[in-house]
Order: structure tokens, then C-alpha cells, then sequence
């Protein structure tokens, strides 16, 4: 065990649990995740010899594991909100970073399990480990596809409850019912009770192309959790995870105390890894993925911070590593797109083609109102605010005079897998082809054939089915800029793009070639071109030998037709 905690100004734990993703033979080290809300003086705690769920399982099983990551400070201030009308906490963050973990440890200390705490800083700081009733709802567990679906997992846990509270209300509908199992809890315990829920937006996700489905879920969940607000006297502490930020427009217009601590600052590392924690804490998986990959200490984080860093929350806050995928590349020994391979955005896809969204926009950062983050209904022009909520893309900078955000991809991971997932959308090359192409494309240009590249290049056009014109000039640019794009992870490869033209750099070793795509203009127009604006200017003292090439593409045959070269 690693703790890291400063008795003087740190009084909770938390720990990322790993032990799902590690395989059975290699599960000698995980993260574990644990977070202790501070008994209040002014709402005592009750003990209570039945409490739902009491085994804590997935709490339990992360205590196996021997490594941890202290996030104490950033969970401290949810101390002092207990007793406020702040004390209902929404928080949102991409899938697989630990929010599930972060309510079983809820579970685990309101109920009081002093037990499973053993050698956690919190040990020494909790003196009363005082048990309060415990209402956990788990969203995740269930595909809805129907309003009958949601019923039946509210249903589920309604029943559960109504074992141990009560079932005298058990005809009425599912808020009648939550309201009278958290008013019964209170009655029998005598004290406040804690209501965790789990990926509390999950039917609404499942139902976003759908519109009637997704209002029929908005209401029932506008109702149900609209307990919350009515119940107010009877609850100790409320904490709901999702993956987006809803707030106050959809299902929780009723509930206006809501605390959403999504964007705040002081909780921007509280999923995720930082790198102080990685470098402190994974000292000897990062010696052993080095020793294996024959990489320095240093090496290895700097590649894992290209691959995995770059999550923010806040624009002023720390980046953060997805945590899922460290793990598994610590387990795995190699870099890997493991969160990208856990769900592929093809309805994320689907809307950019339907919207035709101009990809170069995507690719290279988007500026975006405070407003879009709750934005929660399919736009037909605006896909981006559901492509920020799913983590694809996240905060990089703030411009505080006009409000605006810039998004951009986290990393390498997302980068690369979303391009790479979206050039079967838009091209003939299917993902089996793309490495060949790629490795091919990069290879020709660090030897020096510019021909062979645009060879290759005209045969990867070669398939398309697309009859190009005006509506659909826009689609060949954006081909021309993935191919780019994709070639980045290989090479330095820049790509500027501007109304009716394509422009891209590409640095090997040796050679510097610098491109300008002509549709239904001449290479020599694409040569001036070059020459006029000063392209070669910033290249002109670099050392490598510079490339200038014009390439034409013919609108009627759909292709590149010629080029030329100046050297």
C-alpha cells in the first residue's frame, strides 16, 4: 500500500479499482478508490442491524489490490456540504473511469464497514463510523429499449428495498414508491438516508435517436428523481454519476438544489489519473513496461502521456491519464487503444455524415458555448456536444471574455482511433486496409518517391462511388485530410485547410514536402500557389531538402489527374 495522505490537510481516500481489467495470472496490482464524506456534527449517524446489499462487493473486491492513489484533497469539500442544500451531487464523466467504484465506496462507509477501511488514512480519522441507510440504484446493468425496460429496473430495486422498508405502497407508480421506501428508511433508522445513483442517464442515451422513447424516459425519470427534492427532510446525502451533464433542462428541472460538480475546479482530478499520481505511484510498472519495452523511465511516461493524458474538466485544472487504459497497458505491457475498443462511436459517425459536418473543423478544434455542455438532444446540425459528452473530445483551453471552450481530442488513443473509425465512413479503404495504406504512404515519402506516393494515392481514390461537384467537392478535402491525418502517427505530418483547397506538410528525416491539391485547376496554378503565399518560407533554413508539389485533381474523373514538383 501506497498512502500518500498529509494527516494535516487531508482526511479521505480515494482508490481506483483495476482488479476488472487485470487477467486472473497477472492481478498482483491494481488502484483502488475509496472516499470519506466526514460525519457532520449536526445530523448524528444510527445503527441499523439490516442494511441492503451489506456485502459491498465491489468495494470488498477492490481491497485486494496493494496500489493507491490518494485523492483525498479533492473530495473534501463535500464534507462541508452535507448539511447544506448543496448536498445533492451530480457528477458526469466518460465511461469507464471509476464511477461506479466512487458510489460503492459511498456505500461502503455510510454504512459504517470500519472494517474494509483497515490501513486507510481514513482509519485514523474516523472516531464513530456511525451506519445510515443506504438506497443504491444501478442504471448500468439494463439495455432499454422500451418504457416497460425502465420500469422494470425501477421495479427491481424498489423491490429490494420494499423487502427490508415496507411494501405497503407497492401499486403506486415508481416515485410514489421511492418516496415512501426513503421516508420509511429514515423512520426506522432514525437517521438521514443516502441515495447513490449509478450512470443516472443511461436510458436516455440508449434512446437518442428516438425521440418518443427518449421523452417517455425523461418523464419517468423527471419524476422519479424529483423524489429527491420533496424528500429533502429525510436525506443525509445524495450522489449521482452519468455520462452526461443533463442538468437542469431535462430530468432534473424539478430538482433546482442540484450541486453538478462536473466542470467545477475543485474536482476536476477526481476521476482519472494525474501525473504526479502515475509517476508516484506506478514506479515499479513503469520500470517493468520500460525494462520490456526497452524504454527509460521518462520514455515511458512521456509515450503514455501522449497516449492517455489529456483529459480536463476544467480549463484551469490538471490533465488527467483514462485510467482504464493505463491499467491495461500496465497489465498488458504495451500501448494499446483499450478504452476506444470498449464502444465504437458509430451513431456519433452516423450524425456527422447525416449533418455533413465539415471533419476538418473536428479534427482541429472546436470552439464551443458554455451552453453546449448541456446540451443533451440529437441535433442534426450539431453533433458535437453529444461527441464531447462521450469523451471523445475534451476541454483544452477557455476564452473567459466570450465564454467560449476549445475541444479538442484528449490524446493519441481518441485521436487516432476516432480518425481511424471514421475513414470507412468516407473512403473505400476498410480499417484491415488502413495500416497497409498508411505504413505504405509513409514509407514512400521517407525515401524520397513522391511518385510512388501519389501513385498509390490515386489508386486509394481509384474506388470511390462518389460523383463529385459542388455539394460534394468539400467530401474529397476531407478525405485528403484523414489520409494526412493518419500519416501524423508516423511522421510529422501538418494539414491547414481553407474554402476550396487542401494544403498539407509532411517532415521525414530527410525531406520536407510541402502539397497543394487543386480541384479544377491546373498543378501549375498549384505550384504558383506555393510560391505566392510564401509556404516555403518557415522551411527555407530547416536543413532537410524541401518539395514543393502541385497536384491537380480532375472533378471529372474523380481522381488526382497529375502533378508536378519543384525541388
Amino acid at each position: 500500500k501506497v498512502d500518500m495522505g498529509n494527516a494535516k490537510g487531508e482526511i479521505e481516500k480515494v482508490k481506483v479499482d483495476i482488479e476488472s481489467v487485470l487477467p486472473e495470472k497477472d492481478s498482483n496490482f491494481s488502484v483502488k478508490t475509496m472516499v470519506h464524506i466526514h460525519d457532520s456534527p449536526q445530523q448524528g449517524g444510527c445503527d441499523m442491524g439490516i442494511y441492503l446489499n451489506p456485502s459491498s462487493i465491489g468495494f470488498k473486491r477492490s481491497l485486494n489490490s496493494e496500489i493507491y492513489v490518494d485523492k483525498t484533497g479533492l473530495i473534501e469539500k463535500t464534507n462541508a456540504l452535507l448539511d447544506t442544500e448543496q448536498k445533492f451531487i451530480c457528477v458526469s464523466r466518460p465511461r469507464r473511469f471509476g464511477k461506479s467504484l466512487l458510489l460503492s465506496t459511498f456505500e461502503t462507509y455510510f454504512k459504517g464497514q470500519k472494517e474494509l477501511f483497515e490501513g486507510l488514512a481514513i482509519e485514523k480519522m474516523e472516531t464513530e463510523w456511525k451506519k445510515f441507510p443506504v438506497l443504491h440504484l444501478d442504471l448500468n446493468a439494463k439495455k432499454y429499449e422500451t418504457p416497460a425496460d425502465l420500469i422494470a429496473m425501477l421495479n427491481q430495486a424498489l423491490e429490494k428495498w420494499e423487502a427490508v422498508y415496507g411494501n405497503e405502497k407497492k401499486d403506486r407508480s415508481p416515485e410514489e414508491r421511492f418516496a415512501y421506501v426513503i421516508e420509511r428508511a429514515y423512520e426506522q433508522a432514525g437517521c438521514g438516508v443516502v441515495v447513490l445513483v449509478d450512470e443516472y442517464d443511461k436510458p436516455l442515451l440508449q434512446a437518442l435517436d428516438n425521440d418518443a422513447l427518449l421523452e417517455d424516459y425523461r418523464k419517468t425519470l423527471k419524476a422519479f428523481y424529483g423524489v429527491l427534492k420533496s424528500a429533502d427532510r429525510y436525506l443525509r446525502f445524495a450522489f449521482l454519476t452519468g455520462v452526461t451533464k443533463f442538468s437542469q433542462v431535462s430530468v432534473f428541472s424539478d430538482l433546482n438544489q442540484l450541486n453538478d460538480i462536473s466542470l467545477d475546479y475543485s474536482y476536476a482530478t477526481v476521476c482519472g489519473i494525474t501525473q504526479t499520481e502515475l509517476v508516484e505511484t506506478f514506479t515499479p510498472e513503469i520500470e517493468e513496461f520500460g525494462r520490456v519495452n526497452k524504454l527509460s523511465a521518462e520514455e515511458t511516461v512521456n509515450k503514455m502521456a501522449r497516449q492517455y493524458d489529456g483529459y480536463h474538466f476544467h480549463p484551469k485544472g490538471d490533465g488527467v491519464f483514462n485510467p482504464f487504459s493505463v491499467l491495461n497497458a500496465f497489465s498488458k505491457r504495451e500501448l494499446g487503444d483499450y478504452w476506444f475498443q470498449t464502444g465504437t462511436p458509430t451513431f456519433l459517425v452516423e450524425m456527422l455524415r447525416k449533418s455533413e459536418y465539415d471533419l476538418r473543423i473536428l479534427l482541429n478544434g472546436i470552439e464551443a458555448p458554455a451552453s453546449m455542455f448541456s446540451e443533451y438532444r440529437v441535433e442534426a446540425n450539431n453533433p458535437i456536444p453529444l461527441i464531447y459528452q462521450s469523451g471523445y473530445l475534451t476541454i483544452k483551453d477557455y476564452d473567459k471574455e466570450f465564454g467560449n471552450y476549445l475541444l479538442l481530442f484528449p490524446n493519441d488513443e481518441v485521436r487516432y482511433g476516432f480518425i481511424n473509425f471514421l475513414v470507412p465512413f468516407y473512403t473505400s479503404m476498410t480499417n484491415s486496409d488502413q495500416g497497409f495504406y498508411i505504413g505504405k504512404f509513409v514509407q514512400e515519402l521517407r525515401a524520397g518517391d513522391y511518385n510512388a506516393f501519389l501513385t498509390r494515392l490515386q489508386a486509394f481514390f481509384a474506388d470511390f462511388p462518389y460523383q463529385l461537384n459542388a455539394k460534394t467537392e468539400r467530401h474529397y478535402q476531407v478525405v485528403f485530410y484523414l489520409v494526412f491525418k493518419l500519416m501524423g502517427q508516423f511522421t510529422q505530418a501538418e494539414v491547414e485547410s481553407a474554402t476550396g483547397r487542401a494544403d498539407a506538410v509532411v517532415k521525414t528525416p530527410k525531406y520536407i514536402y510541402v502539397f497543394e491539391f487543386k480541384l479544377n485547376g491546373t498543378a501549375e496554378e498549384a505550384l504558383q500557389q506555393i510560391e505566392d503565399k510564401g509556404y516555403l518560407i518557415p522551411y527555407q533554413a530547416d536543413g532537410r531538402e524541401v518539395i514543393k508539389l502541385g497536384v491537380e485533381f480532375s472533378a471529372e474523373e474523380r481522381n488526382i489527374s497529375r502533378w508536378l514538383n519543384v525541388m
